[in-house]
Formats: C-alpha cells, sequence, structure tokens
C-alpha cells in the first residue's frame, strides 16, 4: 500500500509541475506581449508646397480602407489619414459612420494634388454619397480636419511630399 501511495503522490507531483510549467509559459507570452513594442500603423510625414506639415495615419489594409476614419470621436489638428490604393485610379471614398466632417485631397502617383473636397460631411447611415472620383487618376486620398485646405491654400498641381516618420 505504500508503494501505491508513493506512485500517486508522484504522479501528484508531476501534474503539479506540469500545470506549473504551462502557467508559467502563459505568464511569459502575455508579459512579453508588453514588453516588446507593436507595431501599430505607419505614420506619414506630409509636407505641403508652403512648409506646413501634417502626421497622418496610413490606410494601406483592405479594413482601414474599408473603415479608415469612421467611429472615431475626433481628428486631433495637423493629423489625418492617407488612403493609399494598390493602383491609380478614379478612387471615391465616402464619411460613412464619421462623427465630423473631412477636407480630402486626391494625389496621383508623383504626389501632385488632382482634387480636393473642402468640408465633406459625416454621414451616419446608408445612403451616404460618395466623393469624388477626381477628374485624373490618383493614388492617394488624403483626408483632414476640416478648413486645412484653405488655411494651407492647397491647390490643384501642388506636390506634397512623404516622409515615413520612424
Amino acid at each position: 500500500m505504500g508503494l501505491t501511495q508513493s506512485q500517486g503522490s508522484d504522479r501528484e507531483q508531476k501534474k503539479k509541475r506540469i500545470i506549473m510549467m504551462i502557467l508559467l509559459a502563459i505568464l511569459l507570452m502575455s508579459v512579453s506581449m508588453f514588453l516588446v513594442p507593436q507595431k501599430d500603423t505607419d505614420v506619414i510625414v506630409v509636407t505641403f508646397p508652403r512648409g506646413e506639415t501634417i502626421e497622418a495615419e496610413v490606410a494601406e489594409t483592405p479594413e482601414k480602407l474599408l473603415f479608415g476614419l469612421a467611429f472615431r470621436e475626433q481628428l486631433p489638428p495637423n493629423t489625418g489619414m492617407l488612403y493609399i490604393f494598390e493602383s491609380n485610379g478614379l478612387h471615391r471614398v465616402r464619411t460613412k459612420e464619421f462623427r465630423f466632417p473631412v477636407d480630402m485631397i486626391w494625389v496621383d502617383e508623383s504626389h501632385h494634388v488632382v482634387h480636393t473636397v473642402e468640408g465633406a460631411s459625416p454621414c451616419e447611415k446608408d445612403p451616404c454619397p460618395f466623393f469624388g472620383p477626381p477628374p485624373e487618376p490618383a493614388r492617394y486620398v488624403l483626408q483632414t480636419e476640416p478648413g486645412l485646405i484653405k488655411r494651407f491654400g492647397v491647390a490643384n498641381g501642388d506636390e506634397l511630399k512623404y516622409f515615413l516618420r520612424m
């Protein structure tokens, strides 16, 4: 009977060690997620012809291209979202589920402005209007706070410069 108790005790000890190892592994994985910097979203610094700059979050994934600035409560001053499409084209965008108006700037592959819309209204429910397409193919759409186009004096033909913020 002593031998059986000893085997049972050994099994219990092994079970406890295995459980402790699993819990330790889970704890280490959880902690590493907080210690290792996570890559959120790329930020592009956009420079306008007169030298003004804004920081624009990059929308390059299908999810970001679909939702963009939707569901956000505000857009901080001198920030925006830069939509990067797979190809040059006559892209249209909507403001579905936006909570604030935005200025929109369509930019071609050579970074020249081809079309602008000032103060595009938010749209909470369908049918939501489309903005665009631009008169010429564009590769990018930059959405910013309302009034930025006028404040920065943005016009068709202006060249924008993009720098990836590290």
